[in-house]
């Protein structure tokens, strides 16, 4: 009897786990709870193949369930953003008046805006305030939101396009909903356009060979990068040197370094990749969101590779908005450093992140002013060894600017220079290498696949895509044998949780 109720206490308590959120253990897609629950889900939205209402209902419920999994009580302010810039929207599509169409977008400005700049900069802005008055500071105990960033820039996106009449306003509250929540994309991105997603929505449900077999190649390939790259080069090595660079030498730090910029790549390239193919599994089209950014021979170049989806958002909604390159050569340098200066705000409520963003700010002024000195056309590339050069110049100054990004403050991350600079220690490799060579077979692999010519990933993607449905099935069961087998005991968050 009483291994019965042991039995039944263990039963309820997993029960309990599925549906009460845990800040310690939030659902990630690499989650085994995820992948479980993701199987159930796809079973219940088959049988809602041919009721388009009923479907979108259930999407959206199951994805306010799955940002409760991941933020808790929070919830909710993706319902207020929800609710307020669909009326906002409608009322702009009604309003002939252009004061009164501007009074309504800058509604919606200050509610997205005002909610981000509540839950992620208070405390910033305070300390700040503080410093420069001479007063003292206490940290308000505020949390953070997961994915905040993304769903309030994403529902913006929508109002801003409704204010400029380049859509139309939905009319129906479900659907907008279903939009903001859609939760392949809505915790860590893509920030997906309205335009791009909202004609998809009511489509029939539709899956073709071609669509499962690529979103089968992406879940596989993203999951591989996040849940056996990244997660294992940081815990094995990156977070040790970051946390204390002082205690080694040069050469273990430029590593660290290294190991940072791929696993940064592989964490958030990797979430993309798969809620580019979840998506793709449920009968949408995400555009891509990475196209092997440290291929680039620019820094121009990178941003167009580099999280495309938040990129081209600074630049349709913040930086044309500033004026752009309309207003001649030096207010477009100054505009690009403004755009990056706010998208390194965007990433963290920190001094590291405005100095990574002013940084690729002053790089782009930089190489816009090589550009038109030079004569080079925009979007022309370099070829041979000019562009191997621009390659390994580009690659170093992103990595030089992850150590601000990724350092909590300057301190730390002078320490790191200095050690590289000054205590550098060649001699030191081999060992290096001999004592932590399984993670550098990892990053070796990593950077390798990275710089892989593109045309190799297509062949693969169509291999995958050939491949009969139980071959699929095999590929996606050996993955997550191998996640199984060399995950960490903690979940590792998806870096871009925190933005």
């Amino acid at each position: 009897m009483d291994d019965l109720f042991s039995w039944l206490h263990i039963d309820v308590t997993r029960l309990r786990d599925v549906f009460v959120y845990d800040p310690h253990s939030p659902m990630i897609f690499s989650s085994g709870i995820f992948l479980w629950l993701f199987a159930a889900f796809i079973v219940v939205y088959l049988l809602l193949q041919r009721r388009t209402t009923a479907r979108l209902m259930f999407v959206t419920l199951f994805s306010y369930y799955f940002y409760y999994k991941s933020s808790g009580t929070y919830f909710f302010l993706l319902a207020v953003v929800t609710v307020s810039d669909f009326l906002l929207a409608l009322l702009m599509d009604r309003t002939v008046t252009r004061w009164k169409r501007k009074l309504w977008v800058v509604v919606s400005l200050c509610v997205n805006l005002g909610l981000l700049c509540y839950f992620k900069y208070t405390n910033f802005l305070l300390e700040c305030w503080a410093s420069l008055t001479g007063g003292t500071f206490s940290m308000l105990d505020i949390f953070l939101p997961v994915g905040i960033s993304f769903f309030t820039f994403q529902s913006l996106s929508y109002t801003i396009d409704v204010y400029r009449r380049e859509i139309k306003p939905l009319t129906n509250l479900l659907d907008y909903a279903f939009y903001v929540s859609f939760f392949p994309q809505l915790v860590a991105g893509p920030i997906v356009r309205a335009r791009d997603f909202i004609p998809q929505i009511r489509r029939p449900l539709f899956v073709s060979n071609e669509m499962l077999g690529r979103g089968i190649f992406l879940i596989v390939s993203g999951l591989f990068k996040k849940a056996v790259i990244s997660d294992y080069i940081s815990v094995n090595f990156v977070e040790r040197i970051f946390d204390n660079p002082t205690l080694y030498s040069g050469v273990e730090n430029l590593m660290g370094v290294y190991g940072y910029a791929l696993q940064i790549y592989c964490d958030f390239s990797g979430y993309s990749d798969m809620a580019i193919g979840i998506a793709l599994l449920l009968g949408f089209h995400f555009n891509i969101n990475f196209d092997s950014p440290y291929k680039s021979a620019s820094v121009t170049e990178f941003w167009r590779r580099w999280h495309i989806s938040l990129s081209s958002w600074l630049r349709d909604y913040l930086y044309i908005s500033l004026g752009g390159n309309r207003k001649g050569k030096v207010r477009q340098y100054v505009n690009l450093i403004i755009t990056m200066f706010l998208g390194g705000l965007w990433h963290g409520a920190s001094w590291n992140f405005v100095l990574w963003g002013v940084l690729h700010g002053v790089a782009l002024a930089v190489h816009k002013f090589w550009m038109s000195l030079t004569g080079r056309k925009k979007g022309e590339q370099s070829h041979g060894i000019r562009r191997f050069f621009g390659v390994v110049v580009t690659f170093h100054f992103v990595c030089f600017c992850w150590i601000f990004f990724r350092n909590a403050d300057f301190a730390t991350s002078v320490d790191m220079l200095r050690q590289i600079f000054t205590v550098f220690r060649p001699q030191l490799l081999p060992q290096l290498l001999a004592g932590y060579w399984e993670v550098f077979a990892l990053m070796g692999l990593g950077y390798v696949l990275h710089f892989l010519p593109d045309s190799w990933e297509r062949a693969c993607t169509k291999t995958v895509i050939r491949l009969p449905l139980l071959g699929k099935a095999v590929l996606m069961i050996a993955l997550i044998y191998l996640v199984i087998q060399m995950k960490s005991s903690d979940i590792q968050p998806f870096i871009y949780f925190q933005f």
